[in-house]
């Protein structure tokens, strides 16, 4: 990898780190379903104008059908866990939380799309497992119901992600593939699609006791366009120049950003649960994301040298 490409793997995991910190300013003051819905808004809109720059066709090639469901799996229903979360939860949990993306691969990858459970992925869910049960007991915040809920509702949320990842490949890169600037454009599309309605019912019968100030609103312009439109793009230039595996290691990298963040700006407090869950999240992702040896190549070394 070139020292920029170390550079724009940073800058991604900055930017995905500060939504939950942008996504915890203005969820407590819109509710959870209007931070949602405006993000989801305000990403397909910004991703229009960024295509439009590029001069990029609209030509779905026959699946626009298939992007917009995978828009409500990969952003709509994951976007409203975050913004409901945002409301239980502080911004470094919801980052370390969601780095458990590659773990709930796993588990549905075996459940439900036939993908091998390989010992070092079985022991990467179980020492994920033990990072969020420690991070979410011995955190800054009391255990309580709020804090389980807060932690299910990112878990719902990488779980979808998870599952978007086995269905991207089905319905779109085993069919030929197509431009990842168009999926992104669509799947926001598809969010939009589907969280409009029950924002407008919402809006109608419940509506927000406030609409915010211009904190909240620029809290919102920030999620939706520089960490979810400009940031998708950017993760989707990395697969292309260093690859899909190599660009996941930015799940190692949001956590420290979404704490960093929380400490910096919402007065957050660090203990030594960010420290432990944490790294025991970590930890666990680095055995599901690192290749494990070939077994034909396992029993080649094994067998001894003859000469």
């Amino acid at each position: 990898m070139r020292p920029s490409d170390y550079v724009r793997l940073l800058l991604l995991a900055a930017l995905w780190g500060a939504s939950f910190l942008f996504m915890r300013v203005a969820a407590p003051v819109l509710g959870a379903l209007p931070t949602a819905f405006f993000r989801v808004l305000i990403a397909a809109v910004g991703l229009f104008v960024i295509l439009a720059m590029f001069k990029t066709r609209h030509d779905f090639q026959g699946k626009l059908g298939a992007t917009l469901v995978l828009g409500v799996i990969n952003s709509g229903i994951p976007f409203l866990m975050y913004s409901m979360a945002a409301l239980l939860l502080p911004a470094g949990y919801s980052a370390i939380l969601n780095a458990t993306t590659p773990l709930m691969g796993v588990v549905i990858g075996s459940m439900f799309f036939n993908d091998t459970l390989t010992p070092k992925k079985a022991a990467g869910v179980l020492v994920g497992l033990m990072g969020i049960t420690l991070l979410t007991t011995t955190g800054p915040v009391s255990f309580t119901s709020t804090v389980v809920m807060g932690a299910l509702a990112c878990l719902v949320a990488t779980s979808c992600y998870g599952a978007a990842g086995f269905l991207t490949r089905q319905w779109i890169a085993d069919k030929g593939g197509l431009d990842a600037k168009l999926v992104a454009f669509g799947s926001q599309i598809g969010a939009t699609l589907f969280l409009a309605p029950f924002f407008g019912i919402s809006a109608t019968v419940n509506p927000p006791a406030s609409w915010g100030d211009s904190t909240v609103w620029l809290a919102l312009l920030a999620v939706g366009f520089v960490c979810t439109a400009c940031a998708y793009i950017l993760y989707f230039r990395l697969i292309a120049d260093i690859g899909p595996v190599r660009s996941l290691t930015v799940t190692f990298l949001i956590p420290p950003f979404g704490v960093l963040w929380g400490v910096m700006f919402l007065d957050e407090h660090l203990s030594a649960g960010h420290l432990y869950g944490g790294g025991l999240i970590c930890l666990a992702v680095w055995f599901v994301l690192s290749k494990s040896k070939p077994r034909a190549a396992r029993k080649a070394n094994d067998s001894p040298a003859t000469t």
